[in-house]
């Protein structure tokens, strides 16, 4: 089988029930780092919107299929922002992605809705939940040897 390169559309939707760690009282001030292999993505701080903040924001990762380490997954670490110290862990999510690969690859492209993922502590325990929807679209052999653009006639 050879190498199939294509794109995943990751949509943050929002969070619920995410803890307040803050030792003063103040709100948190959250925020998504989104990981898949080597690329790393950046939601805005949904600032002041506290344990359900919103985002509805997509971001895109390149796949590859199937990769050398076999390791399909995406990792969404919940941040709280912090103006004068280092950014706290609010917890993480962690979504295996073969399947939906696989699913894309087959049909030409494959969704997962949004739905809820558990966000635990580095303890495993319950920090809230993130809602996620996904989709993968391979690319066509014409798209990619062409670096996207796809020829025409005009």
């Amino acid at each position: 089988m050879s190498t199939i390169f294509g794109t995943m559309e990751v949509n943050i939707v929002n969070a619920r029930g995410l803890k307040n760690n803050e030792f003063l009282g103040g709100g948190i001030d959250p925020y998504v780092l989104i990981q898949y292999r080597a690329q790393e993505r950046k939601s805005t701080t949904a600032k002041g919107q506290g344990s359900k903040p919103e985002w509805n924001e997509r971001f895109n990762f390149r796949v590859e299929y199937p990769s050398t380490d076999k390791q399909y997954k995406l990792i969404l670490k919940l941040m709280d922002h912090d103006t004068f110290s280092s950014d706290d862990s609010l917890g993480e999510a962690t979504i295996y992605l073969k399947e939906l690969i696989e699913l894309g690859v087959e049909n030409g492209r494959a969704e997962i809705h949004p739905r809820k993922y558990s966000v635990v502590g580095s303890d495993q325990s319950y920090c809230g939940e993130i809602q996620v929807g996904l989709t993968f679209t391979p690319k066509t052999a014409a798209e990619e040897e062409y670096g996207g653009w796809k020829e025409s006639d005009c």
